[in-house]
């Protein structure tokens, strides 16, 4: 097993020790207070120089020493642990922008009106934006307004019209889909723990509710989408650097959408009202898995890339399709 180090910090490749200190930091940091002051607009700095100090903010750059798949399960990790920052796209524009130092970095992605969208842009040194050509490009943000999103983000909306473009090796489009598919994946797993914890803890007619047999039938249909949604988006990280990485990819985001429209309908049935108020974390998780749904292509958008794609196959032999579904290279 190789070796890396990450600010002084020894830490095995391809192993579990990266993932487990970023466990530790995020519960340490990642309380309901952080959330909810987040939530209402206060960038978490003791969280974001935790991260600075522990080196994970460098993760995913070329010459990090750690394995590109380990920053997406760091990003997992992240999004199950609630971290209320834009982890992943800081990490990629770290790694696109090339920096080394310890500033936060943001990436939005360009909409029909031509406006990009930044959460936590407004806190950022540099921002990025993907464009409708899948391009990157440098934003100028003196002149952005504020927003927020559906997450409880607070973000800087900018005109993305003529800034200047980055290049990179990497398809951002692919690399920043993936990164939302792993915050999905940690965010369902949290959804569905949040969920199993209340139901044994809530009472009704002197027994937990996680005995009643609509409850666990709920369950059981929550746990059957996370673990379908965590394997697709398992299965795409392993795809990294290899040809069919777009149309795993694009399985993994079907997956996560449709689980997470699922699971969050089921986990707020279990909770009840209670699910929704602010003082409960429940909302949290849910509120990103209904904002992450679109970013960097919606449902329908992956969808027809992989039908296309199945469609090629099968018009020259449709046994194509069952070598494609069946195989993975």
């Amino acid at each position: 097993m190789s070796t890396v180090t990450v600010n002084d910090t020894l830490l095995l490749a391809n192993d579990t020790l990266l993932l487990d200190s970023a466990d530790r930091l995020f519960g340490d940091h990642c309380d309901q207070s952080t959330l909810d002051q987040a939530a209402a607009g206060h960038f978490p700095e003791a969280l974001w120089q935790a991260i600075v100090t522990n080196g994970f903010h460098q993760v995913a750059r070329q010459d990090s020493g750690v394995a590109l798949s380990d920053a997406f399960h760091l990003i997992r990790v992240a999004a199950q642990r609630g971290v209320p920052l834009p982890l992943a796209e800081a990490l990629l524009a770290a790694r696109w922008l090339d920096s080394d130092g310890d500033e936060f970095l943001a990436i939005g992605a360009v909409g029909t009106d031509g406006r990009a969208t930044l959460p936590w842009g407004q806190r950022a040194a540099s921002c990025l934006a993907l464009t409708a050509q899948h391009t990157l490009c440098r934003l100028d943000t003196t002149a952005g307004s504020q927003t927020k999103n559906l997450a409880g983000e607070p973000c800087l909306i900018v005109d993305a019209a003529q800034q200047a473009a980055l290049t990179t090796d990497d398809n951002p489009l692919l690399m920043l889909a993936l990164a939302k598919a792993a915050c999905t994946a940690g965010a369902l797993e949290k959804t569905l723990a949040l969920s199993l914890r209340y139901v044994q803890e809530r009472h009704q007619f002197g027994r937990p509710i996680a005995s009643f047999q609509a409850i666990q039938h709920a369950l059981a249909v929550m746990a059957a989408e996370v673990a379908a949604a965590r394997q697709a988006t398992d299965a795409a990280i392993a795809m990294l650097a290899q040809p069919r990485l777009e149309f795993e990819i694009a399985a993994a985001r079907i997956r996560c959408a449709q689980a997470s429209t699922l699971v969050a309908e089921a986990a707020h049935q279990v909770h009840g009202a209670i699910g929704f108020t602010q003082e409960h974390a429940l909302q949290h998780f849910t509120r990103r898995l209904w904002a992450w749904r679109d970013d960097y292509g919606s449902e329908n958008y992956w969808q027809q890339v992989l039908g296309r794609h199945l469609c090629e196959l099968g018009a020259t032999d449709a046994d194509n399709i069952w070598d494609f579904i069946a195989t993975r290279y």
